[in-house]
C-alpha cells in the first residue's frame, strides 16, 4: 500500500479512494527555532556575567597557568574579603583558609587586590593566609604596557 512512482498518493480500493500517508518530517522550521534560540543566548550570555570591579595593579610577568587546586583571594576597595567570590566575614579568613588547607594541602592562593588598597592590608591578608599553612601565594596584576618604567 505503499506508493509507487506515478501514482497520485491514493489509491483505488473498491472504487473509493484512499489517502496514504506520507511521513516526511519538515526542519526547515526546527532548524529556524534552534537558529533564534542559538542567537538568543548569545545576546543573553554576556549580560548574564557577573563580577566585581576590581582596578588590578599593571606588571610585567608571566600569564599564570590554570591549577586545580587553586583558589583567587579578592580584596575590594572597601577591603571586603572574598575566596572564590564567596564574601567572607570579617576576622573569619583564617578559619575559612585553614578548613581550605585541610582539604587542599597543595593549594594555591592568588591575592586579587584594588591597587588602591594600602601595602599594609595586603601584607596582614599574606600573613593570614601563610598562618593558616598555607605556603604558595601569589599576587595577581595585570600586564602592563612594554614601555612602562618604575
Amino acid at each position: 500500500m505503499g506508493l509507487t512512482p506515478g501514482s497520485s498518493g491514493s489509491s483505488k480500493a473498491g472504487g473509493r479512494s484512499v489517502p496514504t500517508s506520507l511521513a516526511e518530517i519538515n526542519v526547515t522550521p526546527l532548524v529556524d527555532v534552534m537558529l533564534v534560540l542559538l542567537i538568543v543566548f548569545m545576546i543573553s550570555a554576556p549580560l548574564m556575567q557577573q563580577g566585581l570591579q576590581v582596578d588590578l595593579p599593571k606588571a610585567n610577568a608571566g600569564s599564570m597557568s590554570e591549577v586545580p587546586d587553586q583558589i583567587i583571594l579578592v580584596v575590594e576597595k572597601s577591603r571586603q574579603i572574598s575566596i572564590n567570590g564567596t564574601a567572607v566575614r570579617s576576622g573569619g579568613l583564617r578559619t575559612k583558609l585553614l578548613a581550605i588547607a585541610e582539604a587542599k594541602p597543595q593549594v594555591e592562593v592568588f591575592i586579587q587586590a584594588d591597587q588602591s588598597v594600602p601595602y599594609g592590608y595586603i601584607a596582614k591578608v599574606m600573613a593570614e593566609v601563610k598562618q593558616a599553612k598555607i605556603h604558595r601565594v601569589g599576587l595577581v596584576t595585570e600586564p602592563a604596557a612594554s614601555d612602562a618604567k618604575l
